[in-house]
């Protein structure tokens, strides 16, 4: 439901966001802001700010409002956030329409009538017709607890008992039909149940309400297993099983497992694995995996380790390609074959599947294996052209260009690793088909030894030297930079020489120009440092992309700060952060803050291994 743009406005106004964020964070006065330890991620030394209307972590990047906040702290939904900081600051949340207003009533009476329709299954299990049903779960071995917990139950075993066991309470068969409990007779047929002589397994949204119900019948009729039908309330595409148990495990750490079934996932949240959740009874939907990410950047889908669990995985990962982001991917496990969460715990114990888990494959390696598969003995130039034109390809569903670069990267080295791991083949010589023989004119003459040319050694020298041109020629085609770059510029160990010389020349420059402009820079180095300028300029096709005059700053300023990166190092750029984060505590100053994301946003891509191939092409001509 929408919410109008001013009640949001009059909402954030009326949450003092240092007061929020207090109850369980300590914060300190910082200036005008408050500082503290991240919520969010566990860190030793402060790096979140409070300010009057958002807040920001150096470390981790976490960033948002006071709506924002409860949505990340306590796993809520957007309208979930909004009724409860509404409620403390005493505002109604407005109602979009009467029509609106009415479909949530409607909702609320289903919820109200699925809920005892879970109480009666409950009690059934507990009487002598339910005894069947609670002996087959006590024998998969569940506890009292699990069952009580997961609010299992009995059917019964007769067609019209649930609606004689509700009618006392006042609720009729329409809403019933309504609920998925019961559908309509045909022709002049009364109304009959959905679930009889079953196993009930209640389904719940992200906010714990039952939402449907599942079944599993006793003996061996078929099918095994029911899920209720499409309502107001429930879809299969868009909901999980296990879904709001596992979302308070997923905020505490819990990693997020997406096993096969019901019995699956109660197996496992009683094992310990408290964030399993399980589709019902179709394949993987997009919708149901933007809610698993709402849980976790990472889930980890847990696949029968035969050819049909090959399948459902490639089904999976050519799904998720064009949803994927830097902080959106998957894990993929393979199970013994012949076996599930559930038995897997039962013959290993916790122990067995959790050493499944640490085994998980990424994203990456499924989708090689799965398009490596297409090309059986692919050992020739025309197999492997198509093998790696169609790694690219798939590469470019990926919509984040970056992810889909480093995506690219990843196929392709393990093309070219698969390569140099295959044997060469052996030198064909002739009409004897390869077995030695060869035409009479070469018969006991042993073969030619293979050609091969020497590769020139790299030189560390140099590349620190290409490195550093890279570097200024990015600073004098964008001199707009200086600002924000001149303190880490000096402090470069740069190569002597030019590079030396350059640096100086740009920074004095910096110092005496009144406007930073690239043309007047581009003057400037012309009359003082004519072979600098010519170095730069030299080789234009392998410079940096961000060299070029049209390039977007937020480019340039990446760029610029990857090179920064590549000539300090790991353990210089820690000791530089930390450095950044106590100029920015002391002065607040706006370029302070700046040079400090940069600096997280660099130590995270390294961390990462972001290399940034795409960053070169031709640069063109500099000013």
């Amino acid at each position: 439901m929408s919410l109008p743009p001013n009640f949001l406005e009059e909402l954030r106004l009326r949450t003092p966001l240092a007061a929020l964020i207090g109850r369980n964070t300590k914060l300190t006065r910082a200036g005008r802001q408050w500082k503290g330890c991240c919520p969010f991620h566990g860190e030793k030394s402060p790096s979140f700010y409070v300010y009057d209307d958002h807040y920001h972590c150096f470390g981790c990047g976490a960033h948002g409002d006071a709506i924002a906040f409860v949505m990340q702290s306590q796993g809520a939904t957007f309208p979930e956030a909004v009724e409860r900081l509404a409620a403390e600051a005493g505002l109604d949340v407005p109602k979009a329409t009467p029509q609106q207003a009415k479909r949530e009533a409607k909702a609320r009476d289903l919820h109200g009538v699925l809920q005892a329709a879970a109480d009666a299954f409950q009690r059934r299990l507990r009487l002598p017709e339910g005894r069947a049903a609670l002996d087959y779960l006590l024998r998969r071995g569940l506890t009292e607890e699990t069952i009580r917990k997961f609010g299992l139950g009995w059917s019964g075993g007769g067609r019209g008992a649930l609606a004689a066991d509700l009618k006392g309470q006042g609720i009729e068969i329409r809403q019933l039909c309504e609920a998925g409990l019961m559908r309509e007779g045909e022709g002049d047929q009364p109304p009959v149940d959905l679930f009889f002589n079953r196993v009930m397994f209640p389904i719940r949204d992200r906010r714990g309400r039952i939402i449907s119900f599942g079944g599993r019948i006793l003996g061996d009729g078929l099918p095994k297993y029911v899920n209720g039908p499409e309502t107001e309330l429930f879809s299969k595409r868009r909901n999980l099983y296990g879904l709001d148990l596992a979302r308070e495990a997923a905020f505490k750490g819990a990693p997020v497992v997406v096993a096969e079934g019901y019995m699956d996932v109660i197996a496992l949240h009683q094992s310990g694995f408290a964030g399993a959740v399980a589709p019902l009874g179709t394949a993987l939907t997009e919708e149901q995996l933007a809610e698993l990410w709402r849980l976790a950047p990472q889930p980890l889908l847990c696949f029968d380790g035969d050819a049909a669990g090959a399948r459902a995985a490639a089904r999976t990962a050519e799904l998720a390609l064009p949803l994927l982001s830097p902080d959106r991917s998957l894990g993929f496990v393979a199970l013994p074959s012949g076996e599930d969460p559930d038995t897997l715990i039962k013959s290993g114990g916790p122990r067995a599947f959790q050493a499944v888990l640490e085994a998980a494959k990424p994203l990456s390696g499924v989708l090689y294996d799965m398009l490596a598969a297409r090309f059986p003995g692919g050992d020739t130039p025309e197999s492997r052209a198509a093998l790696r034109h169609l790694l690219e390809e798939t590469a470019g569903k990926i919509p984040d260009k970056f992810l889909a670069g480093e995506y690219r990267r990843t196929l392709l080295d393990r093309f070219f690793a698969s390569q140099r791991r295959s044997p060469p083949p052996r030198p064909w010589s002739g009409r004897d088909g390869g077995r030695g023989g060869g035409d009479r004119a070469g018969r006991g003459r042993q073969a030619a030894p293979g050609f091969t040319p020497l590769r020139p050694g790299i030189d560390p020298a140099q590349v620190r030297v290409e490195q550093a041109r890279c570097l200024l020629a990015i600073t004098a085609a964008h001199p707009w930079l200086l600002p924000e770059i001149e303190e880490a510029l000096g402090q470069l160990d740069l190569p002597d020489g030019l590079p030396h010389q350059l640096r100086q020349c740009l920074l004095a420059w910096h110092g005496a120009a009144s406007q930073l402009e690239a043309a007047l820079l581009s003057d400037h180095l012309q009359a003082t440092e004519p072979e600098g300028w010519r170095w730069l300029r030299q080789s234009p096709r392998m410079l940096p992309a961000a060299c070029a005059a049209e390039a977007l700053p937020k480019l340039v300023a990446e760029q610029w700060w990857y090179f920064f990166g590549r000539f300090r190092g790991e353990a210089a750029l820690l000791a530089e952060r930390q450095q950044a984060e106590r100029d920015f505590a002391a002065t607040g100053d706006a370029v302070a803050q700046t040079r400090l994301i940069r600096l997280n946003e660099l130590l995270a891509a390294q961390r990462r291994g972001d290399l940034q191939e795409e960053a070169f092409g031709d640069a063109g001509e500099l000013h």
